[in-house]
C-alpha cells in the first residue's frame, strides 16, 4: 500500500507588492535607528541574495482559510475523488486567520474546521486538523498522511498549505519584503502498487538548544509604535547558517533509507525561502555525494511569488505538475526530494517516486 499524490491545487492571490512598492517604507534597524543607506540600496541588496523581485499578497477580503479552501476544490477536482471520501484534512499554517487591519491570530474554531466548511463537506468522519509546524508544515502534513495510511486508519487525506504572511509582518522591519501570502493543497491516497511509487521515505527533526527562537514574535523596530503588539521576527544569519549545515544531511537521511541513488533524483522542490540559501543547500547536498548539482534540478518561484512559508512547495509542486514551470516536468518513474526548514527550529525532507 503506497502514499500517493492524487492531484494538486493551488491559489496565487492576485495583489502584487513590487520592491519598488518599498521605496518609500521606513526601514529601521532593531534598536529603531534608521539605516545608513537609501532604500534603493537596501532593495537592490535584499533581490541580490533572496531572489525576490516581488511578492503576492491576499485581497482584504480574503483569509488563510479562504486561500486554502479555493486551493483545496482544485487538488479535489485534480484528483477526481468526492470531497465527502476524504478521511482527514490536515491544514499547515502558523498564524490562523488574521483579518486585514488587525495583528490578532484567529485559530478558533482550527483552519482545518473552517476549510471543511467552506468545501461543504458534510461527513462527519471526515477528521480536520490543524499542524503547527514552521515552514516545513505541509511536507509534515504529508508525513502524517503516511503514517495515517500505512497505520490503515485513513485512505484519502487533504493536505494544505496556506498562509498570509504580510498582515503579522512588522512594516519597519526589511525582513517583511521576505514574506508573502498563498496556498497549496495536495490530495493523498492509499493506492495498491507494486511499482514503488509514491513516498519511499521521509525524515524529520527538531533543534531546540540554541535555535529555538531563530524565528519568533517580537516587537515592531520603531518604538514609538504599540510595543504590545508583536509581529513575526528572525534571526536570518543564523537561520541561513542552520539551513546550511542541517537541511544536506536530513536530505541524504531520506534519500539513504530507500536506498536510491543520488543520480536517480530528477527534481528538488524546497521550501522557498531565500535564493541563495537554497542554492547553497542543494550544492552541499550534491557535495554529500561527490557530486554535481545536476541542470535544472531545482525548479524555483520565489522571484514572482515570494516566500509563503508552508504554501511554497505545494504551490511549486502544482505548478510543474499542470505545466506552468518552463523547463519542468516530472514524469512518471521520477525521483523527487522534497526539503524544508523553519521555525521550531524544523528540518524535514521526503523522497518520492512520481
Amino acid at each position: 500500500m503506497r502514499s500517493v499524490i492524487t492531484g494538486t491545487g493551488s491559489y496565487i492571490p492576485n495583489v502584487v507588492k513590487k520592491n519598488s512598492d518599498f521605496l518609500n517604507h521606513e526601514f529601521l534597524n532593531e534598536d529603531g535607528t534608521p539605516f545608513d543607506q537609501e532604500n534603493e540600496v537596501i532593495i537592490e541588496k535584499f533581490k541580490s541574495i533572496t531572489g525576490i523581485e516581488e511578492r503576492r499578497y491576499a485581497e482584504a477580503e480574503m483569509n488563510s482559510s479562504d486561500l486554502g479552501s479555493f486551493a483545496s476544490e482544485r487538488a479535489i477536482k485534480d484528483a477526481g475523488i468526492d470531497k465527502e471520501d476524504l478521511d482527514y484534512i490536515i491544514v499547515a499554517h502558523n498564524f490562523g486567520d488574521v483579518k486585514t487591519g488587525s495583528i490578532q491570530s484567529d485559530m478558533l474554531p482550527s483552519l482545518a474546521s473552517r476549510v471543511k466548511y467552506k468545501l461543504g463537506i458534510k461527513n462527519p468522519n471526515c477528521v480536520a486538523f490543524d499542524l503547527l509546524f514552521g515552514c516545513p508544515g505541509w511536507v509534515q502534513g504529508v508525513i502524517q498522511a503516511e503514517a495515517l495510511i500505512k497505520s490503515g486508519i485513513a485512505k484519502k487525506c487533504l493536505i494544505i498549505g496556506s498562509e498570509t504572511l504580510s498582515r503579522v509582518v512588522d512594516p519597519y522591519d526589511r525582513d517583511s519584503m521576505i514574506f508573502a501570502d498563498g496556498a497549496g493543497a495536495s490530495v493523498i491516497e492509499a493506492v495498491e502498487d507494486d511499482e514503488n511509487s509514491g513516498i519511499l521515505s521521509h525524515a524529520t527533526r527538531t533543534d531546540v538548544i540554541d535555535e529555538c527562537f531563530y524565528l519568533h514574535y517580537g516587537k515592531s523596530f520603531n518604538k514609538e509604535s504599540d510595543q504590545n503588539i508583536n509581529y513575526i521576527k528572525m534571526l536570518g544569519r543564523k537561520i541561513y547558517e542552520y539551513g546550511l549545515s542541517n537541511v544536506p544531511m536530513a536530505m541524504k537521511t531520506s534519500l539513504d533509507k530507500c536506498g536510491i541513488d543520488i543520480s536517480e533524483v530528477k527534481k528538488i522542490f524546497i521550501h522557498q525561502a531565500n535564493e541563495k540559501m537554497d542554492e547553497q543547500i542543494i550544492k552541499r547536498f550534491y557535495r554529500l555525494y561527490k557530486t554535481k548539482v545536476p541542470v535544472g534540478v531545482m525548479p524555483m518561484n520565489i522571484h514572482r511569488l515570494g516566500n509563503s512559508s508552508v504554501a511554497t512547495i505545494p504551490i511549486l509542486l502544482d505548478q510543474v505538475r499542470q505545466g506552468q514551470m518552463e523547463g519542468h516536468v516530472v514524469n512518471p518513474g521520477d525521483v523527487i526530494l522534497f526539503a524544508s526548514v523553519g521555525a521550531g527550529m524544523n528540518i524535514n525532507a521526503i523522497v518520492y517516486r512520481y
